[in-house]
């Protein structure tokens, strides 16, 4: 018998082929992250010149005076995105909870299903809008913490609705019907088996979607506006970082110039946290 050769040759044309898309590819990968790390070293580079101890204790000066730091607007973000959250998580949870395990894939679930991927996919400017009619220009909250944690949770919500619903799909049936078996209630089977099966990749979602909010200026600049003081209430007015580096970057005092740089850096700090502790619980098994 002919012993056959398997080896590729350099010269084949489906090699050439192949090691041309391998180069494109690795020149697409590279014109992807090359951007990306360019922008997080210049971010770097410039906020860790104004890190320092007075950045997290202290007000933003008045313009034209050196010093000062950012404090009301950390403190600012973290209230703006608890709301969000105490209002997006358990609408989100148990909408996805509805979804997947009481509806029985009906009109309604595919209409929720279709608004929620339209949702996703709007401008974020869009839900400061919503919110500032529905809470500002009616007077029933005016520029608040309140308004803003609202905007934002319309912009949780989809995430959030999202990966809930596909975390409790990937739970097996079995676990269902065994509870099911020994006389659960469907209730006590969400509630007692499927949920926590599933509770790592929810709390993949609502990170994730945290990541997203705490990065937001639009909804912010139309509900929650700015204040160069420390919150005073939840329905007033409240400084954030993203606002704050909004309003720092276009005036022409270097001081507060420095301090947006610093707030930069201090959200991709906030951002790059979530997303870490998003991935640590995505590597944790479902079920």
């Amino acid at each position: 018998m002919t012993a056959v050769n398997l080896q590729k040759k350099k010269s084949d044309l489906r090699a050439i082929f192949g090691y041309s898309m391998t180069a494109v590819s690795a020149a697409c990968l590279l014109a992807t992250v090359i951007p990306l790390f360019a922008v997080l070293i210049f971010v770097a580079i410039q906020g860790f010149r104004s890190l320092n101890l007075n950045l997290f204790l202290k007000l933003p000066p008045a313009p034209g005076l050196a010093g000062g730091g950012v404090g009301n607007a950390i403190i600012g973000t973290f209230i703006v995105v608890a709301i969000a959250t105490v209002i997006a998580v358990p609408i989100g949870v148990l909408s996805a909870v509805y979804l997947s395990e009481f509806s029985g894939d009906n009109q309604v679930a595919r209409a929720v299903r279709f608004a929620t991927n339209l949702l996703s996919g709007i401008p974020s400017i869009i839900a400061g809008v919503f919110a500032y009619g529905a809470l500002v220009s009616s007077g029933l909250f005016g520029f608040s913490a309140i308004a803003g944690g609202v905007a934002l949770a319309v912009l949780m919500l989809p995430t959030i609705i999202r990966t809930t619903d596909e975390a409790l799909q990937i739970v097996p049936q079995d676990i269902r019907w065994a509870a099911l078996g020994v006389g659960a209630y469907k209730y006590q089977t969400v509630l007692f088996v499927v949920l926590p099966a599933a509770l790592s990749s929810i709390i993949t979602g609502v990170t994730l979607a945290i990541a997203r909010a705490a990065g937001e200026t639009a909804p912010l600049i139309f509900t929650a506006l700015y204040s160069n003081f420390w919150p005073r209430g939840l329905k007033e007015p409240i400084a954030t970082l993203a606002v704050l580096v909004y309003n720092f970057a276009s005036v022409p005092y270097k001081s507060q110039q420095e301090l947006a740089w610093a707030a930069s850096l201090l959200l991709v700090f906030l951002v790059l946290i979530t997303n870490i502790t998003a991935r640590f619980f995505t590597r944790k098994k479902a079920y």
